[in-house]
């Protein structure tokens, strides 16, 4: 690997990694919130509404940039995939359906980024990434399995369907927000994604939120809201979108097959584990699969 394209690099892989250390941890983390204290569509609504409060204050202290009417239209159509969408269908899915069921599916993300990429962008496919996502498709499939089976029943068959579709809308979120990060500053595209997905949000949120008994809320509950919308959504938001001004939509998703890999080694520490080849070998896949995506050689960066 060159070591100036490394270097070039380097911010946009470490911010990817990063983000996916903060997704890692949220399934456990928004699982605990609902149903007993809130329903999804209102934790959705606080995370909107936090997330676009905090990205238009960090925007008064940044470059002020105008943003094309045209691009503000491509902006706000990437954030019906990204927010609204994205995360209606995964707190609704996850909350029908399993923490394990969620994560296997959502290993397939880089998937469906790579499909999408050929379709819109007409982006030649890399074999080498090909077999890195099928690799480390395979390795993180392998060490979620070791925490439980995956849930084929009726009492799961509606969440693991969303949280297909929500796979699927974040894949596409992915390809059509590359060319706005590339010509915005990651703050400008948020505050706008975010403002966007607030409105479409609202509508289908508002009247469920208004229902909420906020006064049974525990305060360790409310830590987890605030992990929610502080590092699951505007930390991990700007951490992948950061990463794609230098990095390829392909390259960044391929840091999801990580998520497994932290939650094995957050266990080992806790004890709750050990270290065997059952671990071991599903590891190897993961960097396997990641390194032969995110080299820089091929079609795609």
């Amino acid at each position: 690997m060159p070591v100036q394209s490394l270097k070039h690099r380097a911010p946009a892989l470490l911010a990817a990694l990063g983000a996916n250390l903060i997704y890692s941890l949220n399934y456990i983390v928004a699982k605990g919130i609902m149903p007993d204290y809130l329903q999804p569509r209102t934790i959705i609504l606080l995370r909107v509404i936090g997330a676009s409060l905090i990205f238009w204050v960090v925007s008064l202290f940044t470059k002020t940039e105008k943003v094309q009417t045209s691009d503000l239209l491509l902006i706000a159509f990437a954030s019906l995939f990204g927010v609204t969408i994205n995360q209606i269908l995964f707190f609704e899915g996850l909350n029908l359906s399993t923490p394990i069921n969620a994560s296997i599916i959502m290993v397939c993300v880089p998937l469906g980024v790579l499909s999408f990429s050929r379709l819109i962008k007409g982006e030649a496919l890399s074999w080498l990434k090909v077999a890195g996502i099928l690799i480390g498709t395979t390795g993180a499939a392998a060490l979620i399995l070791q925490r439980g089976s995956f849930e084929f029943s009726s009492s799961t068959a509606l969440g693991n369907a969303l949280i297909v579709l929500n796979a699927s809308s974040y894949a596409l979120y992915l390809v059509l927000i590359k060319p706005m990060m590339e010509k915005y500053h990651p703050i400008t595209v948020m505050k706008w994604v975010f403002l966007f997905g607030m409105i479409s949000v609202i509508p289908f949120s508002m009247h469920i939120a208004s229902e909420a008994d906020w006064t049974l809320i525990p305060p360790t509950i409310w830590l987890s809201i605030v992990y929610v919308i502080v590092f699951t959504t505007v930390l991990a938001y700007f951490f992948n979108n950061f990463s794609l001004q230098r990095i390829s939509p392909t390259t960044n998703s391929a840091f999801i097959y990580l998520q497994p890999f932290f939650t094995a080694i957050l266990a080992l520490l806790l004890g709750k584990d050990q270290l065997n080849l059952s671990v071991v070998l599903p590891a190897l896949l993961i960097f396997t699969g990641v390194y032969l995506v995110i080299r820089p050689s091929g079609s795609l960066k």
